[in-house]
């Protein structure tokens, strides 16, 4: 039987992209292994936002390769895209695919075992303007599930790359979206996370709206218990989804919104559709709607020319907005970006500090969050067993530890938050009166 391994690097798309392979393979009678093992094929799904997930794609690259010398290398997504001459350089890569044929990746395989190999499926992705999907409808290792709804990027940020590697924006059919999501629920998935590269711009390019598609979840896939997105930007938070938020618990309390800076100079340089006043203003009115809802972002420090003081402003912005956590990245220059001209580069000591400090300041806006919830009733979907406890996410994205009865593994249960415990919140049965 012929074996695969998939290794996937960068977003929450790469992750539902990779389970479109490994499904389709198991559906051909392929055998999946660990990437640490000997494999016929593997797969290594490939991310470019930074240069350390080059890099990390590379070296994946190099580890399939030492495992066996002689298995199919199949390299895919965004670094092979903007990273093709480098990689059609290297001897031990058998198939290249981009950002469009993704869908053919198990065909290509099949064809490159009976004997043609060197595979280049490499397209100009700005040309792209169909959604290419790629039907998961169960996750084998996972409780909530992941549903891609879009793909691409039209806002380019001076400092980003993926406009480059992923195209233009697209969207997959809201009827689609809907039998993909039924699909899962029955397949026993109790939450779906929407995802996408700009998932709150869904739907823009077939006059519908992300609010919309989320309304016919709701509405025609009963088992459906939780939505959550993924990641939405700020000036795609629309009035009417907000509304539609506070009228449905189903949706997730949990927006995690990039700000990227929170220093209207380094926004500007960054070429962001916003400032801080007008981000702050629509935290407060996201807060005004649903109080308790986590409100998480994603920073970039470093960017050239950031001054210490602009950094600085950035720290006490966040803090003043009370953002629940942070992802944190330091400034990454890629190669046909704005940015990567731009005058002003910062050493990466400064990153790291940086970095550094504003991973302290996360840490402490996190406990602040989370010590809030002690003595408060949850919804948790409890998902795996940790220590002898079952562990779970609320629909604010907390975790919990639940110390009850194993059957409500994979199951949705209201239980009380009765203590704060080594950064973790503990939670026990409801007493009934």
């Amino acid at each position: 039987m012929t074996t695969f391994a998939i290794a996937t690097l960068g977003c929450k798309v790469n992750t539902y992209e990779s389970q479109g392979y490994e499904s389709a393979l198991l559906d051909k009678g392929y055998q999946e292994v660990s990437f640490k093992d000997k494999a016929d094929v593997y797969i290594i799904n490939t991310c470019a936002v930074t240069n350390t997930a080059g890099s990390k794609s590379r070296q994946k690259i190099h580890q399939a390769k030492a495992l066996n010398k002689d298995a199919l290398i199949v390299v895919v997504g965004c670094y092979a895209q903007i990273a093709k001459e480098q990689l059609l350089e290297m001897e031990h890569v058998d198939i290249l695919i981009g950002s469009s044929g993704k869908k053919e990746l198990v065909n290509r395989i099949e064809e490159a075992l009976h004997g043609v190999k060197k595979v280049n499926v490499l397209e100009d992705v700005r040309a792209l303007t169909v959604f290419e999907a790629l039907p998961v409808h169960h996750f084998e290792h996972q409780t909530r599930a992941f549903l891609k709804i879009q793909d691409g990027c039209n806002q380019f940020c001076s400092y980003c790359i993926i406009p480059f590697a992923r195209g233009a924006e697209r969207s997959l059919p809201e009827d689609e979206v809907v039998s993909l999501a039924k699909s899962l629920c029955a397949n026993g998935h109790k939450e779906i996370v929407l995802s996408g590269i700009h998932t709150g711009r869904y739907g823009r390019d077939l006059n519908t709206t992300l609010t919309h598609v989320m309304k016919r979840l709701c509405n025609e896939v009963p088992r459906l218990e939780r939505i959550r997105i993924s990641s939405i930007e700020m000036n795609e938070i629309t009035d009417e989804l907000l509304e539609f938020m506070q009228q449905e618990p189903r949706i997730a309390r949990h927006l995690h919104i990039p700000i990227q800076s929170a220093n209207n100079t380094v926004l500007k340089n960054m070429n962001r559709p916003y400032d801080v006043e007008w981000f702050k203003e629509r935290v407060n009115y996201i807060r005004s709607l649903m109080p308790e809802i986590s409100i998480s972002s994603d920073v970039i420090v470093g960017f050239p020319q950031e001054s210490e003081e602009e950094f600085e402003n950035t720290v006490k912005n966040i803090k003043d907005m009370k953002l629940s956590f942070l992802h944190i990245f330091p400034y990454s220059k890629r190669d046909y970006t704005k940015a990567a001209k731009m005058s002003g580069h910062l050493p990466n000591a400064i990153k790291k500090e940086r970095a550094a400090k504003l991973a302290e300041c996360s840490k402490e806006l996190y406990a602040e969050y989370k010590k809030s919830f002690v003595n408060k009733e949850v919804s948790v979907l409890f998902e795996k067993q940790v220590d002898g406890m079952l562990f779970g996410h609320t629909s604010e994205y907390l975790e919990i530890y639940y110390m009850g009865n194993p059957e409500s593994l994979h199951q949705m249960k209201n239980v009380k938050i009765v203590s704060y415990e080594n950064d973790k919140l503990i939670a026990q049965e409801i007493e009934v009166c």
